[in-house]
């Protein structure tokens, strides 16, 4: 696996494995809902959004590209003990639906796929 990009972890936490889905919205939020959502890592742009609310329960991480870790979604991720990246910079951006490794285990969040 190649790196694809890396930012801020919140937490320690060993690799996960999961497919990315780019979350934007509510209506993101539903989708994922309609199907199943577990293990799901989500790619978020605002690092304040309240919208993942309903998933965090199922997802298996999250990478936001902006924000830090007083951010809404490093406090919340920290909470429930998901992984999390917080301003992820991507060199190659992972397609919705590819299987990444979130790895939060060294210095730095890496993401890789």
């Amino acid at each position: 696996m190649q790196e694809l990009g890396r930012g801020q972890k919140v937490f320690d936490h060993e690799p996960v494995r999961g497919p990315v889905r780019v979350v934007e919205s509510v209506d993101d939020v539903l989708d994922l809902l309609d199907g199943d959502p577990t293990g799901v890592i989500a790619v978020v742009r605002d690092a304040g959004a309240t919208f993942l609310a309903p998933l965090y329960h199922d997802l298996g991480g999250v990478i936001c590209t902006a924000g830090t870790l007083r951010s809404h979604i490093g406090i919340v991720t920290r909470e429930f003990k998901i992984p999390c990246v917080m301003a992820c910079e991507f060199d190659v951006p992972p397609t919705d639906g590819a299987v990444v490794e979130l790895d939060c285990s060294g210095e730095a969040g890496v993401v890789r796929g």
